[in-house]
Order: C-alpha cells, then sequence, then structure tokens
C-alpha cells in the first residue's frame, strides 16, 4: 500500500509544479502555434520512442479523431505508425534517420513537429528538429528536467517537466498533451454553452 499511495502523491506532486505562470504562458502560446497552423491548412506531427511514441500516437489521434466532442478532424499524424517504413529506413540508413527522413518528405513550412523525449537524449527526435528547420516548420519539444543541448537548440517552444522520473514524465507529457488537445478543439471548434 505504501509504494502505491507514494507513486499516486509523486504524480500529484509533479503536476502541483507544472502549475507555473511560465509553463502555463508556454501551453497558451504552442495552442495558439496550433490553431494558427491548422487555420493555415498545416499539419501537427508527433514523433517519440517506447512509451512517447505511444503517447505521440495517442495525442494525434485526439485531434485528427476527436477528443471531447464531434467536429471536423484536424490534420494530425504520428510519424512512426507506418512500420515497414521505419523497419526499412532503420536498417537501409540508420535509426537515427527515421524521423528526420519522413519530415523531409512531408513536411512544409508552417507545419508543426511535436518531439517527445523523457530524456531529450534522442537522436532521431534531435535529427527530426534539424531537418524541420530547415523547411521553417514549427518545433516543440516536451521533454524532462535536463535534456540534451542540441535537444533544446532543435525546439522553437519547449516545456522541461521538472522530473527525473520517466513513468512520471510520461504522465505529466500525457496531461501537457491533453490540455493542449482540448484547447485546440474548443477554441477552432466552440460547443454552444
Amino acid at each position: 500500500m505504501g509504494r502505491i499511495k507514494k507513486a499516486i502523491e509523486d504524480s500529484i506532486n509533479l503536476k502541483e509544479k507544472l502549475l507555473t505562470k511560465e509553463t502555463i504562458l508556454d501551453i497558451s502560446v504552442i495552442v495558439g502555434e496550433c490553431i494558427s497552423a491548422l487555420n493555415r491548412g498545416n499539419a501537427i506531427y508527433w514523433c517519440g520512442n517506447g512509451g512517447s511514441a505511444a503517447d505521440a500516437q495517442h495525442l494525434a489521434a485526439e485531434l485528427s479523431g476527436r477528443f471531447y466532442y464531434d467536429r471536423p478532424p484536424l490534420h494530425s499524424e504520428a510519424l512512426h505508425c507506418n512500420t515497414s517504413y521505419i523497419t526499412a529506413v532503420a536498417n537501409d540508413y540508420s535509426y537515427d534517420k527515421i524521423y528526420s527522413r519522413l519530415i523531409d518528405g512531408i513536411g512544409k513550412p508552417g507545419d508543426i513537429l511535436f518531439g517527445l523525449s523523457t530524456s531529450g537524449k534522442s537522436l532521431n527526435i534531435i535529427n527530426a528538429f534539424n531537418t524541420a528547420i530547415e523547411l521553417k516548420m514549427i518545433t516543440i519539444g516536451l521533454t524532462g528536467k535536463t535534456p540534451e543541448f542540441p535537444f533544446k537548440l532543435g525546439c522553437e517552444h519547449i516545456i522541461q517537466v521538472p522530473s527525473d522520473d520517466t513513468p512520471r514524465i510520461q504522465e505529466a507529457h500525457m496531461l501537457i498533451g491533453h490540455i493542449i488537445c482540448q484547447l485546440i478543439e474548443e477554441e477552432m471548434y466552440p460547443q454552444e454553452k
């Protein structure tokens, strides 16, 4: 019972640390960037590795499908869903190129690329950010407390969750991602009250 209670308390404590003006402002700015991009006809792309890939796919689906209510779909995709592509590029080039090569093929100026990396060390995401910057895309990183310098450098916007605990960081990324999706949905397709 003690370990369960501690895990829940640790999650709550970390989420309370996100209640800063800076984090709230960062989320607000990111939502504005996403809405502007979607209104221009641009896309939102998501990438991550392991659990962060699953989170990226989940968040892409919240926008392309629906979140709280029925409304038109939004152009939002997770980059890792084509396993034939991923395994071919990883085999023929390198795993470090799986996202950058795809962004090079489909990215357009004004598109948005979200990269989720709890460590901020994911070279495939760093490379994708570099390619996205060359294409004049907007880059947004969700990471932990101490990302590598190249990761931070590749982000036009970054939210650093103040933790080194991977599961707690991922939980915070989902909270932040859900807030972003909720606000995009509400602002683009407001409901009658």
